[in-house]
């Protein structure tokens, strides 16, 4: 499954899509890439004449491409056009160490820890464009596959 199948089965769209492309993909890990316009729905507010992108955001991305993008890719064999991915964020936990603006492309890398009872968790890296480190964590999410309640 490449990159572009997995972006393609994800529950997300546009304005809410932080996944722009799958660089390495594996059973242990994903790294993917997404850049923030500057035109992003949340910049028209926070902050006032100095756009920063929320914290909220960028678990966002790094939970869309660690967690969500890494869950597809493992559960591959079991879904189809009619069995898609249902996938549900459980606990985050981040810490944040420096600002994402406008036009900056970050890198996110992921590591699972443990797959089991489908419930996937994962240890979190974003980096800007500058290979600094953002924000880290674990992100954790359960993964279902069809039409059912999670």
């Amino acid at each position: 499954m490449t990159g572009k199948q997995i972006i393609k089965l994800l529950p997300y769209q546009q304005p809410f899509l932080f996944v722009d492309e799958l660089t390495t993909i594996s059973n242990e890990s994903i790294t993917g890439h997404y850049t923030f316009k500057k035109d992003e729905y949340f910049y028209q507010g926070h902050f006032k004449d100095n756009p920063i992108t929320p914290g909220v955001i960028l678990t966002e991305c790094m939970a869309q491409i660690g967690v969500v993008c890494l869950g597809v890719f493992m559960l591959k064999d079991e879904l189809s056009e009619v069995n898609l991915p249902q996938i549900v964020l459980t606990s985050s936990q981040i810490d944040f160490f420096l600002p994402v603006y406008p036009e900056e492309k970050v890198t996110v890398i992921s590591e699972k820890e443990v797959f089991r009872f489908n419930k996937l968790k994962c240890n979190v890296k974003l980096f800007n464009e500058r290979k600094e480190l953002v924000c880290r964590g674990k992100i954790s999410g359960m993964m279902k596959i069809g039409q059912s309640d999670i």
